[in-house]
């Protein structure tokens, strides 16, 4: 099943709005979370490393509704946690599909098969299914045995159903790019729209610290995950943000293109970072102190970030930035060919010191800082 025509029309109609009236700074994707408690305990996860008494807090469909309202972004994900286990999840995403928004539940579907009923199949509606590797990857890392059995059987059964599906997989150090390529050819059989992949970020709170990528790691690994990809393979991504994985482009992070709401509020600055949070988006837009973040702001929370949550927008971005970034995303988008092009050191889009070089292609230059887009400068 293709990515629906519509939703890519949706997002170029609304990027491009945004950029007629001025605005440098706008929400592509709402990371709406309604709850923060998830059933699984993932060493690689910052998420649940809350008291019990902050896991057990639930957002309302009502407050959802008026996040996803003031926000104003044609895409929302819900992660988590885990939304299934939300008692009120049905409720939610019938008002998101019924306000035209298009949805990814984020889950590690070990209850997606027992909870399927309550949704009904939509265009509007895709599962984005977490699956961090093969049986013996993404077992490890869920720190759980049986649970990519039962993701995959669920898969199956959504799909079979009608609806929508993709995957999302973090990837961390020691990760085998013949085993990635590999989930690639197997999820392509299966049968889903599209993949996700992305780094994971070094919560400081995850109690397994040992795996995180280093900047000039993540370029490396990707570069061989990404080299010659199949044309069979579907990424539910922007092309450039995967030729930025690779190190062949330079991108700063727009971090406000994917802002989080959850039970706290306006979470300052992103969805990793928790820096204090604001009772409206508005406020969180305007009082968060942009330049304090970002791999060229110095802060070293940030330094070796390449999170899609960051990036991907960035990438958005750039893509309706110019007619060059504009023409490489359609003919990689249809053709194929991520990375093509690119010889020699400028291939890894690294310096000497394994830092971000500049590269071509679109990419903003080096030391200038990436505007995005929501209120006027």
């Amino acid at each position: 099943m293709p990515v629906p025509l519509s939703l890519g029309l949706t997002i170029a109609k609304y990027v491009v709005s945004q950029k007629l009236k001025g605005n440098k700074r706008y929400p592509l994707v709402l990371m709406l979370e309604p709850l923060l408690q998830c059933n699984l305990e993932c060493a690689g996860c910052g998420k649940i490393q809350y008291p019990e008494h902050v896991l057990k807090r639930r957002l309302t469909p009502e407050q959802c509704f008026k996040a996803v309202e003031e926000c104003g972004a044609p895409v929302v994900s819900l992660p988590g946690g885990e939304p299934l286990i939300h008692p009120e999840i049905k409720e939610i995403v019938e008002g998101l599909v019924a306000r035209k928004k298009y949805v990814y539940l984020c889950t590690n579907a070990v209850l997606l098969k027992r909870k399927m009923d309550l949704f009904k199949p939509s265009k509007f509606l895709a599962f984005s299914v977490h699956l961090d590797g093969l049986r013996e990857e993404h077992d490890h890392a869920v720190c759980r045995e049986g649970v990519f059995d039962v993701a995959v059987d669920a898969i199956k059964e959504a799909l079979k159903r009608g609806f929508r599906v993709t995957t999302n997989a973090t990837l961390f150090e020691g990760a085998d790019p013949e085993r990635v390529r590999a989930m690639f050819d197997f999820l392509t059989d299966l049968g889903v729209e599209g993949m996700m992949i992305s780094p994971g970020y070094s919560y400081s709170h995850a109690p397994d610290q040992h795996h995180f990528l280093k900047r000039a790691r993540t370029h490396e690994l990707f570069h061989k995950i990404l080299t010659k990809p199949k044309k069979a393979w579907q990424f539910n991504q922007s092309p450039l943000f995967l030729e930025f994985l690779m190190g062949h482009r330079d991108y700063d992070c727009t971090p406000w293109g994917t802002p989080t709401y959850n039970i706290f509020g306006w979470q300052k600055p992103c969805y990793l970072l928790q820096d204090g949070y604001t009772r409206t988006f508005k406020q969180m837009i305007e009082q968060t102190e942009w330049h304090r973040y970002g791999y060229r702001s110095g802060n070293p929370h940030c330094r070796d970030c390449m999170v899609h949550s960051g990036y991907e927008p960035t990438a958005v971005n750039d893509t309706f930035g110019s007619w060059r970034a504009f023409v490489r995303t359609v003919k990689l988008t249809l053709f194929g060919g991520i990375g093509d092009g690119y010889d020699g050191e400028k291939r890894l889009g690294l310096n000497g010191n394994g830092q971000g070089a500049t590269c071509e292609c679109g990419s903003q230059p080096s030391g200038k800082p990436v505007e995005l887009a929501g209120a006027k400068q």
